[in-house]
């Protein structure tokens, strides 16, 4: 079954919230989002190359991947303040490659079993910013959501 993709934003809030659910266990969803070889087959949309440079998903953990778009790398780094299995991530993201500085978001992702075969993924996302959140949801991310977690239901089919 095909799910849809929720974005969720107030205009007046600085965070958003992402919601979908997955035909597969949470154990098998847990392991898609923490385990790089996993993580790199579906995070990004299958025209951008992804490299994990590093994804150690423990508590105090990091993690850095580089995004290609053509030629153009920019990257993503973070820590994994707390890691639950199969329940909770709680870590932050950085975005790396920007001419000027931007600040980490707080990401906490949360793993609900609906069944033995479904799970809903919740990732609320707080921003420093309204302004960061609004140039990050209008940078085309929920198109990008759609595609990714297309992706991400392919792999757990298999």
């Amino acid at each position: 079954m095909a799910y849809e993709t929720q974005l969720i934003y107030k205009p007046e809030q600085q965070n958003y919230t992402i919601i979908r659910e997955f035909d597969a266990a949470r154990d098998k969803v847990f392991l898609a989002f923490t385990r790089a070889e996993l993580y790199a087959r579906w995070f990004m949309p299958a025209e951008s190359k992804l490299k994990i440079e590093t994804m150690n998903a423990v508590s105090g953990g990091t993690y850095k991947h580089t995004h290609y778009q053509g030629d153009t790398p920019f990257s993503f780094y973070g820590v994994f303040h707390e890691v639950i299995a199969p329940e909770l991530i709680i870590k932050t993201s950085e975005f790396i490659g920007l001419p000027f500085k931007v600040q980490p978001v707080m990401e906490l992702l949360q793993f609900d079993s609906i069944s033995a075969q479904k799970t809903r993924v919740i990732i609320e996302v707080v921003c420093p910013s309204i302004t960061q959140r609004d140039a990050m949801v209008n940078a085309g991310m929920k198109p990008t959501l759609d595609i990714t977690h297309q992706q991400l239901d392919l792999l757990l089919a298999q």
